[in-house]
């Protein structure tokens, strides 16, 4: 049952294939900020799958964060989320997001996703080729 306090973390390594002049948002060599707000969504979507009703996924809808500070690569990156909301329809869930490097704060914001059902959800984008 999704409750409003669940909590995901997650850790990674920041490599030379997750700085920004590899990934396409920048020319400098240090952690993405793309790669940074991948690393919150997946975080928050892994914290909650477990609640979910067989059949059903969350997808990303709103990201907002900062990137406060740059990490270089070698450094170790920690992701953290908490559930802060779940929409009165019960399908709109809100998380504050956070990552931290070795040094401190690197990124934090909120973060919305959609609890949706996967086989309807792939069929809708699918039959956008069929148009």
């Amino acid at each position: 049952m999704l409750t409003t306090g669940i909590k995901g973390t997650k850790e990674l390594k920041v490599t030379d294939e997750l700085l920004a002049k590899n990934v396409g948002s920048g020319i400098v060599s240090v952690y993405a900020t793309p790669m940074m707000i991948a690393g919150m969504e997946g975080t928050a979507a892994e914290s909650v799958s477990e609640h979910l009703e067989a059949g059903k996924t969350t997808v990303g809808t709103l990201m907002n964060v900062t990137h406060v500070a740059a990490t270089p690569s070698g450094m170790n990156v920690r992701f953290e989320t908490e559930l802060t909301e779940i929409a009165p329809n019960g399908k709109i869930l809100t998380f504050h997001v956070a990552a931290y490097d070795e040094a401190g704060l690197i990124g934090e914001g909120t973060h919305q996703r959609a609890i949706v059902d996967i086989e309807r959800f792939e069929q809708k984008a699918q039959s956008k080729l069929n148009k």
